[in-house]
């Protein structure tokens, strides 16, 4: 089976001043099908740019990323879009819902930039939505949901496109203990169910939910369990 991901000698730096700041050093990393990773690192550690380049939201300035099997070096900006609106759903530590928009709207939102004129949204969005438990809070916007709600409507979001990777950025870190449980119950059924899942955390009860965990300190992989 073709591999998730996998980063090979994967490097990025920022500028700083004249100088160029190196977040990633020759990263090597091999995510499989149907694995829920956690990565973790301090803060400044590089775990977000990480994740950033496994999304195809960054391009490394050095290195090979490989995604489902696709080489991404190189691919034109509208490849690379598609690649994420097809195969990722992103979900973050804030649920950027939109505010005056029905959860049902705001799931059905990723579908505007994949069209299809076969495909119902609305029932696709519906799907989703009774997927993560709020079947009865579809025509709810989210001041009138919980943060928890808000977060399972964000979920939906990432699952409207019917991904096959799941990568979430701290997406218990605006929740409190017991929602931030629930949340992670919810992103294990996703993972029982086929879809590969990374989650970066610096919480080691979050990483504790996923199969295995990938520590990144100054930019390099320092150990994994």
């Amino acid at each position: 089976m073709t591999a998730a991901i996998q980063c090979r000698n994967l490097r990025h730096s920022f500028p700083m001043g004249e100088e160029e700041f190196q977040v990633l050093k020759d990263v090597d990393l091999t995510i499989e099908q149907g694995e829920m990773v956690a990565i973790m690192g301090p803060s400044g550690s590089g775990k977000s740019t990480l994740m950033n380049l496994i999304g195809c939201l960054m391009t490394p300035k050095q290195g090979q990323l490989t995604l489902l099997g696709e080489e991404t070096g190189g691919l034109a900006k509208e490849r690379l879009a598609m690649l994420r609106s097809r195969y990722i759903g992103f979900v973050f530590q804030q649920f950027n819902l939109l505010s005056r928009t029905s959860a049902l709207d705001n799931v059905k939102m990723p579908l505007m930039y994949n069209p299809d004129p076969t495909r119902d949204d609305d029932a696709r969005a519906r799907e989703c939505l009774q997927l993560v438990g709020l079947g009865e809070r579809m025509q709810h916007t989210p001041g009138q949901l919980s943060g928890g709600q808000q977060q399972r409507v964000a979920i939906a979001r990432a699952l409207v496109n019917r991904p096959q990777l799941i990568l979430a950025d701290e997406p218990t870190g605006a929740l409190d203990t017991r929602t931030g449980e629930e949340i992670m119950g919810l992103f294990r059924q996703l993972n029982e169910q086929g879809i590969t899942i990374v989650l970066v955390t610096h919480e080691p009860e979050v990483a504790a939910w996923a199969s295995r965990t990938i520590v990144v300190r100054d930019g390099e992989l320092e150990a994994a369990s």
